[in-house]
């Protein structure tokens, strides 16, 4: 019987560990974050928000979590920063655990150019995200589309244009 609760509490054990999102792409310092990286090494902003769920109606959320420019700036996306133009033409495509995805550009993100405070959310409504994976939250979306749950990764690069 031992033989058998063994793995039995291995396996719960594996199934309830905080989940983690890769950063990876065009990166100098590609990484794998749990929820608790995200709250220990940024600063935390809070976002109440309310956006309209398609399924749901109208969701009101108070979101905390670091601003994605920060985490996604420490990782050093491979531009030059200097030049506002080698910025404008990356992108950022996030996944979630459902295999939802998104699109972002860098632009949306820049302080230069639009400036949008997008959190990877480590809290909704006060409670921590540490189990359920950080989620992507667009405070000006007022569709809730991008709002991306349970982040397993984030791409970051350029999008080759075929034909142009």
């Amino acid at each position: 019987m031992s033989g058998i609760s063994a793995p039995s509490r291995s396996v719960r054990a594996a199934s309830v560990a905080p989940r983690s999102l890769v950063l990876k792409g065009e990166l100098v310092r590609p990484a794998a974050l749990t929820v608790a990286d995200l709250r220990a090494r940024w600063g935390q902003r809070r976002a109440e928000v309310v956006f309209d769920c398609a399924k749901n109606g109208p969701q009101h959320h108070t979101f905390e979590g670091p601003l994605l420019r920060d985490v996604i700036g420490d990782a050093r996306p491979a531009f030059d920063p200097a030049r506002r133009k080698d910025r404008s033409r990356f992108l950022l495509a996030v996944t979630g655990g459902d295999g939802h995805r998104t699109v972002l550009s860098w632009a949306e993100i820049d302080a230069d150019f639009a400036d949008s405070p997008i959190l990877l959310a480590t809290a909704m409504d006060g409670r921590g995200l540490d189990m359920a994976g950080s989620q992507l939250v667009v405070p000006s979306d007022r569709c809730g589309a991008r709002y991306i749950s349970a982040i397993t990764s984030v791409w970051v690069g350029t999008c080759a244009f075929a034909g142009l």
